[in-house]
């Protein structure tokens, strides 16, 4: 496979220059120490971990513009390149541009990545064999993250499960199997953490490495049960995505923990690492990211999570698509602002999916008032038939998960993308690189 191949070989470039450093001196997070495979000790292992949580965030503006764009969310332009327009609206996605290409690439830096820590654990004699469940728990979780949101993309191309080896990488497979795939992978790195692990005072501990700001205020193994049940779901699998919820950090009781609860992608302005990428200032020109007029025309003027959006003093037009705008995302109001990669009301309302599926419509319109009475909406009052409430539920994922990456894989997960618009893709193409390998 071309791009892992031309990934693997930078990699290779970056073992040779750090092969003389001591990174118990200084450890780089965008710049993983890649001699830790022959006999890794634990500062190597967490250099790993942290490098792949920085890679993580890598492109994450090119995959949330891509898939946004596509949903028909939000508008981008950028006065130096037109194609968030011209293709991924008004005409066909090129296979060898940007929105396509980079996202890919750097969602399978994060597996390599991935796949080095595991192979540095397993081949470790400097770790305690009690310490290394925890790396690998990580590491399959993580993995999982990373392959689902290609996935995300590519839809029924399919991708690549096993890019270990990048001069034998395993075939493409198909979107119900990879999803199966990344299921199992959430499951093996679960059975690494399932028993707990208590402290002299009997609190439950976390995994014994260092991971970022982002999953402070839920353990590690909940953050995994959560990206399990949004996983069941896409796989119509209602009962595993209830009890996957149950093990994760998911409350109705929103006193107690926030529907914002959950994990993050976070940044920061110290020298090497990076800013907030969805964030831009209120009018702004020259780069421009609105939010599709119909988002708040559509919503209840009552509705608190209209503060997502800003009133531009100039609205945008775009004279060849005839597309305008006169609301800013303002989601972000900083450069330091942290990125959701699931949260409490992500995992409310896949509570509420799976208990409309189920015909359990008192649970679902209970945990859909959550939301509505968080966002200043009066209680559900409508019928309680399957197809009103799942257009309901759809409608609350469309504002509490705005430009979250969601609203696209929603309406083509129940065949209402038609109702997006005119020439809504179904797919990201395949990267020109990878196609007859």
């Amino acid at each position: 496979m071309k791009l892992i191949n031309k990934i693997g070989t930078q990699l290779l470039l970056i073992m040779v220059i750090l092969s003389g450093c001591q990174i118990e001196d200084q450890i780089d997070p965008n710049s993983p120490d890649l001699t830790a495979i022959e006999n890794a000790n634990s500062a190597q292992l967490n250099n790993l971990v942290i490098g792949s949580l920085s890679q993580m965030r890598m492109e994450l503006e090119t995959y949330m513009d891509g898939v946004n764009v596509i949903g028909r969310e939000i508008i981008r332009h950028s006065g130096s390149d037109p194609r968030y327009i011209s293709d991924l609206i008004m005409g066909n996605l090129d296979n060898n541009a940007f929105y396509t290409t980079r996202p890919y690439a750097a969602r399978y830096r994060t597996v390599k990545n991935l796949n080095l820590l595991i192979e540095a654990v397993n081949n470790s004699t400097k770790v305690s064999e009690e310490s290394k469940p925890d790396y690998l728990a990580f590491a399959k979780t993580i993995m999982a993250h990373e392959l689902l949101m290609v996935l995300n993309q590519q839809q029924s191309n399919g991708i690549r499960l096993d890019v270990n080896n990048p001069d034998n990488v395993g075939p493409v497979v198909g979107k119900e199997e990879a999803l199966n795939a990344i299921a199992n992978m959430l499951n093996e790195g679960y059975e690494y953490m399932k028993e707990d692990v208590l402290d002299d005072k009997g609190n439950i501990l976390d995994l014994q490495i260092s991971l970022s700001d982002g999953f402070s205020g839920i353990l590690f193994k909940e953050f995994n049960r959560a990206l399990a049940a949004r996983v069941a779901i896409y796989r119509k699998e209602y009962n595993q995505a209830l009890n996957y919820l149950n093990d994760s950090f998911f409350t109705l009781e929103t006193s107690q923990g926030g529907l914002a609860d959950g994990a993050y992608f976070v940044f920061s302005s110290g020298s090497g690492d990076i800013t907030n990428p969805l964030y831009l200032e209120q009018n702004n020109t020259g780069e421009w990211r609105l939010a599709n007029p119909d988002w708040v025309t559509e919503a209840d003027p009552n509705d608190l999570r209209l503060d997502k959006v800003s009133e531009r003093k100039e609205a945008f037009f775009h004279k060849e698509s005839k597309l305008s705008s006169s609301y800013d995302i303002w989601l972000y109001q900083d450069q330091l602002a942290p990125i959701p990669i699931i949260k409490n009301e992500e995992l409310i309302l896949i509570y509420a999916e799976a208990k409309i599926h189920l015909e359990e419509y008192t649970d679902a319109i209970n945990a859909l008032n959550i939301v509505r009475t968080n966002a200043g909406l009066e209680a559900y009052n409508g019928e309680e038939t399957n197809e009103t409430l799942i257009d309901e539920m759809l409608t609350q994922r469309r504002y509490s998960l705005f430009m979250e990456g969601h609203r696209w894989l929603d309406m083509m997960r129940y065949n209402k993308l038609s109702e997006l618009g005119d020439n809504v893709h179904t797919a990201f193409p395949t990267p020109l690189v990878e196609i007859g390998i």
